[in-house]
């Protein structure tokens, strides 16, 4: 008995198949490529650091950021087993380091230190090329600390009380030096013109020691800096320290009145240095970083060091409330430079 030939295919029966098989290899190539891309970031975060880390900051080296960083860089390279090299990139407010730290490959090879700078950013530009929480990932807070509000020993001015008295009788004729636009040391100084009622003018500097240096030379009578730099020229007598930017008096400059103890009431800046890395690192990665960060931070040597640097206290967080803090900080200087009508730029 003769069996019944099979039907001969169509053309239209053989496009069918073909495309049910391209359409199967398409399939299986998404499932291949799905499965490497999860996996991708296991592997990282299994043979992270595989490379040298790049810490990178926004202002002058031997500043504050500089030296906290440094510190950083040693315990960290100590606890991840490869080298953590600093790298400075001044200017803008560290606006040109975030910018760089925000395009940087997320893998966890470059991560940042930022201050309070980082936050006050979103209230005195107009635009940034990142956003100042939404471009990173956040690892941790590392330090938090006051401000020096400083002249020249020889300067008439022997207190923040007769400061303030002599920049009321001549409005806007008094300059105040700070280590850049946009940084805390500049909107410290814009507050207490705002809280005082003075009308000191902002000159800018790239860093701790170009202000110094211009208040040493007479080019500016005040400034706002670190502690890290500050103490050594008070305790030397070529500077007065007229007053310290935080509630309470400092660890570091004793002697020292708070801004509140002048006479300005509810006058309170305290700047603060974090850790973070672009946004996309794999979290596994971040949370490494977290780990590293906090154990660190427990250390009697990086603890003491940390501290005596800027004469502040050590704080580390999650990424959460580093996160945080960060959006706290653009909503409470966003509102200063509105008081104080300071343009954007």
């Amino acid at each position: 008995m003769k069996t019944a030939a099979s039907p001969r295919p169509t053309k239209q029966s053989q496009r069918e198949d073909a495309s049910m098989q391209w359409m199967r290899r398409i399939a299986a190539t998404g499932f291949l490529l799905g499965s490497i891309m999860a996996a991708g970031p296991a592997q990282s975060a299994d043979n992270y650091p595989s490379r040298p880390i790049r810490l990178v900051h926004g202002f002058a080296a031997g500043g504050a950021a500089d030296t906290l960083s440094r510190i950083v860089a040693d315990g960290l390279s100590k606890k991840l087993g490869q080298p953590v090299v600093v790298e400075a990139k001044p200017g803008a407010g560290g606006n040109i380091a975030a910018d760089a730290i925000a395009r940087a490959e997320p893998d966890g090879h470059t991560i940042g230190l930022v201050t309070g700078a980082h936050a006050i950013s979103a209230a005195t530009y107009k635009s940034l090329s990142y956003q100042p929480t939404e471009s990173f990932d956040m690892i941790s807070t590392l330090v938090y600390y006051a401000l020096v509000i400083a002249v020249r020993n020889d300067y008439p001015a022997k207190s923040l009380g007769e400061l303030i008295a002599m920049a009321k009788e001549k409005p806007g004729a008094l300059s105040f030096g700070s280590v850049g636009f946009g940084s805390t040391h500049h909107l410290a100084g814009e507050l207490l013109n705002a809280m005082a009622g003075t009308e000191m003018v902002h000159v800018p500097y790239r860093g701790d020691s170009q202000s110094i240096t211009a208040l040493l030379g007479g080019e500016v009578p005040v400034i706002i800096g670190t502690p890290v730099l500050l103490a050594a020229q008070i305790q030397s007598g070529a500077v007065r320290g007229l007053a310290v930017t935080s509630p309470t008096r400092t660890a570091l400059l004793p002697n020292v009145p708070t801004v509140e103890e002048a006479g300005v009431k509810g006058y309170d800046v305290r700047t603060w240095a974090g850790l973070l890395a672009p946004k996309a690192t794999p979290p596994a990665i971040v949370a490494a970083l977290n780990a590293a960060t906090l154990e660190i931070l427990k250390e009697s040597e990086i603890k003491n060091r940390l501290e005596t640097a800027v004469g502040g206290e050590v704080r580390g967080s999650s990424p959460e409330e580093m996160k945080k803090l960060i959006q706290s900080e653009i909503a409470k200087w966003s509102g200063v430079v509105e008081a104080a009508k300071i343009p954007k730029i």
